[in-house]
């Protein structure tokens, strides 16, 4: 895949992950396509090699691993007293 397409898929992973993972967010934009972009890696991987499919279903692992890297970010910058 090209940069632009990356690029694309970060912001679709990244927005669908926000989306689905409402409340407040430390991020902005450009970290959101980071996100998605590392969710795309990571999750597409892993979801791959899980469940040995090689189709272009791999796009649900990519979501739910942003959801995951979402969560990890915000407790680590929500911490509570």
């Amino acid at each position: 895949m090209g940069l632009f397409s990356w690029i694309l898929a970060g912001i679709l992973i990244g927005g669908i992950a926000r989306l689905l993972l409402p409340g407040r967010d430390p991020i902005g934009c450009l970290a959101t396509i980071g996100l998605g972009i590392l969710g795309a890696l990571v999750g597409g991987y892993v979801w791959r090699e899980v469940f040995d499919r090689r189709d272009n279903i791999s796009w649900i692992g990519a979501i739910i691993a942003a959801m995951v890297l979402l969560l990890i970010l915000r407790s680590f910058t929500y911490r509570r007293r």
